[in-house]
């Protein structure tokens, strides 16, 4: 890999500077994010990275410049803004059996909780994942990822979910392992999701199952390491798992795996105080969080719990939308998601950003900061990601504008703009 001279760039979107982990709303820090300017024309803004680690951001006439040089490869980003790689914290990509047709039924006014009650929803891509091959599902699964990389995501999370009984969760975790140590456009975090109850059983009589059976027998392939799984996850909600069941099944898996995170989906179509639990356990993060009351935002607030948004999610199923504003307002830690899924098809964080602004009333700010290092701190990974930092992986996007406010404001032209991805210093996509 060698060394790397990225030259010429108008703006350099750092985010911090000072190995900050996370930023509130209510930081001074999040309205006058770290970003490094051109001032005059002949000034020369560069990044070089040395085996995939930033190790300058800068001027070429500052004096820690001139301690690097015979450059491997350089890069010109003339007229270009660089950010940090966009974090996706919340993703179910792994699977088989789109739902086109439910989205018709959806826009005629189908709820979700209706599709799912009929046996269509969920049940119908879980058997679709279940038929297919364990090579189809990594197929599929590399392709998406393949999107995520070129829309400027280098780093996802990545859940199971569409089994509902082991051996096809144990699939699909196989397959989320093997893209993690192998596919090297994108880095990969992995998640074990309890999210639905087949029709042949009950809630209680699955997390029993899950609780006696599958997370000691995770555990086990953890530590064989036939297994990565980073993160535990439950789709806490009324008719699927309660809040003791999913109690039950997050304390199971912190007491069995070490390390595990949760990260779990809360209060999305009923309000169910799933938010006090969470912080109880300090999980690093809850999703969705449409139903989530000011009790819990409050609790939240005063926490290192970090909220997921998922706003493509309340827009195309319809949901009353999360209280974004009074959550940043009161000082919660807030991330960005995706959700991307067979029922909210969307790859890629600028849209989500644009969303996340026109839709929940951010700021460009602020939906920046939720894409890169609050979601990094959703993950775990801020210590290495989230921002352009010496010491931290060069997981860059280069956009062909002179600011980088465009990477939102202009909607559904990222494809356009975006015109290097780096992933641990490596280009993983270049617009020909």
């Amino acid at each position: 890999m060698g060394l790397i001279l990225i030259y010429g760039a108008s703006q350099i979107v750092q985010v911090v500077s000072n190995g900050e982990r996370y930023l509130r709303a209510t930081d001074p820090k999040i309205k006058s994010l770290n970003v490094l300017s051109k001032q005059h024309p002949e000034q020369n803004l560069c990044i070089i990275i040395e085996n995939g680690i930033i190790k300058f951001t800068g001027l070429d006439t500052d004096q820690e410049f001139s301690k690097f040089s015979d450059f491997d490869q350089k890069i010109d980003a003339q007229n270009c803004s660089i950010l940090p790689g966009f974090v996706d914290a919340h993703t179910h990509p792994v699977w088989e059996g789109d739902r086109i047709n439910e989205f018709k039924m959806k826009l005629e006014g189908a709820s979700y909780m209706e599709i799912h009650e009929a046996g269509g929803g969920i049940h119908f891509t879980v058997k679709h994942t279940k038929e297919a091959s364990e090579e189809k599902l990594y197929q599929s699964f590399t392709q998406r990822l393949g999107n995520f990389s070129k829309f400027g995501t280098t780093f996802v999370e990545c859940k199971s979910g569409y089994g509902l009984e082991w051996q096809t969760e144990h699939k699909m975790l196989r397959v989320i392992t093997k893209a993690k140590r192998e596919f090297k456009s994108i880095n990969i975090s992995s998640t074990y999701l309890a999210h639905a109850v087949p029709k042949n059983t009950s809630a209680e009589l699955l997390t029993q199952d899950i609780v006696e059976n599958q997370i000691p027998t995770m555990r086990n392939l953890i530590m064989s390491k036939e297994l990565d799984v980073d993160n535990i996850d439950v789709f806490c909600e009324k008719g699927v798992f309660d809040v003791n069941q999913t109690e039950r099944i997050l304390k199971k898996a912190l007491e069995s795996i070490q390390g595990i995170q949760i990260n779990f989906h809360s209060n999305e179509l009923f309000p169910l105080n799933s938010v006090e639990m969470a912080v109880r356990l300090g999980s690093k993060a809850v999703s969705h969080l449409e139903e989530i009351s000011d009790s819990e935002i409050e609790l939240m607030a005063k926490s290192e719990t970090v909220g997921i948004l998922l706003p493509t999610t309340a827009i195309i199923m319809q949901l009353k939308r999360p209280p974004a504003r009074k959550m940043l307002n009161s000082g919660c830690i807030m991330a960005l998601g995706s959700d991307f899924n067979p029922n909210a098809y969307c790859y890629a964080m600028p849209m989500i950003m644009n969303y996340a602004c026109v839709d929940l009333r951010l700021s460009m700010n602020e939906a920046l900061v939720a894409a890169t290092l609050n979601s990094a701190f959703a993950l775990g990974v801020e210590k290495t990601r989230g921002s352009i930092e010496v010491g931290k992986c060069a997981d860059l996007v280069i956009i062909d504008s002179q600011r980088w406010e465009n990477i939102i404001y202009q909607m559904g032209a990222h494809s356009n703009l975006i015109k290097y991805v780096f992933v641990n210093g490596n280009i993983v996509y270049q617009k020909e």
